[in-house]
Parts: C-alpha cells; sequence; structure tokens
C-alpha cells in the first residue's frame, strides 16, 4: 500500500533538478566531442594531402631524365636525378579565400604562372585538388634540386574559424646518399586554427 501511494505522488523536486543537471553535463561533453570531431575531419585534407605531395615529390625526384638530343651511335648519356624545382603559386594565393570558408580551385590554379616547366611546381609532382578545400597548399625547395643536402617543404595552412590565425601543417625531404627521402610525420601549428 505504502509502495502504491508513492508511485501515485510522482518525483520530487530536487529529483528533477538532479536529472537536468545530469542532461546539461551530458549535452556539454557532447557538443566538445562534436566539435573536436568536425575538426579532426576537416585537418585530415591538409595531412592527407601533404602526405601525398611528399610521395609525389619522391616519385618525380626516381623519375628518370636524360638529355634530349640525339645520340650519337655507341655514345651514352647520364641520368639525372632532380626534385621539382618550387611552385610559383600557392594556391589559393590569399589567405582569405579560406578563412572560416572552402575555396574551390580550378585548372590554372595548379599550373606554373610564373615558370611554365614542366619540372616546377605542382604539374611537375602531378597534384592538384579538384574537390573544395579548406587549405592553401605550397611547394618550396632549398638549395639546387639534384644535389645531397638539398630539401623541400609542402606546406598547408588553413583559418578552420575565420579569426585570422592560420594553422600549419608541414612536411619536409631532403636528398641523401642519392635518394630523396622524405619525412615520417607531419609538423602541425595550432591544428584547430
Amino acid at each position: 500500500m505504502a509502495i502504491r501511494k508513492r508511485l501515485k505522488e510522482g518525483f520530487t523536486l530536487v529529483e528533477l533538478m538532479i536529472v537536468v543537471a545530469i542532461v546539461g553535463v551530458l549535452a556539454v561533453l557532447a557538443v566538445y566531442g562534436v566539435r573536436k570531431y568536425i575538426a579532426n575531419a576537416k585537418t585530415a585534407e591538409a595531412k592527407n594531402s601533404l602526405g601525398q605531395m611528399s610521395k609525389d615529390a619522391v616519385t618525380a625526384f626516381e623519375g628518370e631524365r636524360m638529355a634530349a638530343s640525339v645520340l650519337t651511335v655507341t655514345s651514352s648519356t647520364a641520368v639525372v636525378r632532380q626534385m621539382c624545382a618550387k611552385s610559383s603559386n600557392m594556391v589559393p594565393t590569399a589567405k582569405t579565400s579560406i578563412a572560416g570558408q572552402k575555396y574551390q580551385s580550378n585548372k590554372t590554379d595548379w599550373s606554373n604562372t610564373a615558370d611554365v616547366s614542366a619540372n616546377a611546381g605542382f604539374p611537375c609532382l602531378r597534384f592538384e585538388l579538384t574537390a573544395p578545400q579548406y587549405y592553401m597548399y605550397n611547394y618550396d625547395t632549398a638549395g639546387g634540386l639534384s644535389a645531397d643536402g638539398n630539401s623541400f617543404t609542402a606546406t598547408a595552412q588553413g583559418d578552420l574559424n575565420g579569426d585570422g590565425t592560420l594553422s600549419t601543417f608541414t612536411t619536409e625531404g631532403k636528398i641523401q646518399e642519392g635518394r630523396l627521402t622524405a619525412a615520417p610525420s607531419i609538423a602541425e601549428d595550432k591544428p584547430e586554427e
């Protein structure tokens, strides 16, 4: 009889306040988790693209280049290995294009505007993005293109929240003992900006 009477009375104000507090805490945790998940999904673009650029740079270095002249009978030519020369432009060229938004590039963005050489920048790497992008990309070299110690740096910079502070992802490669070796990881600076 006492149990039946208790069931008819309902919940007390304290019990309802405890339930509301628990639901509020769970909601805050869920919002934080979803925000973190979305930011990680966006930064995956930069990490995947830089990884691909790094692989493309090594592949381009291993490609054999030879003199473009006709060889005389019984003569030979040296095989030349060299890195792709630096890109003449970033894609996109202005950080305002990716400030809290995506940028849709076109084919000419990835071409060499200042240097029409096929052995420079993104055409040499055979790298381009066709989907809208959160980051601007750059490929740069230091030193020559074939001697030991010379290197490349590929960079992705983004402004996911549009506050003007850029996040930066960087990968590098270096010629060592006649081979181009790439860094095993990507450096991150303010990845969620």
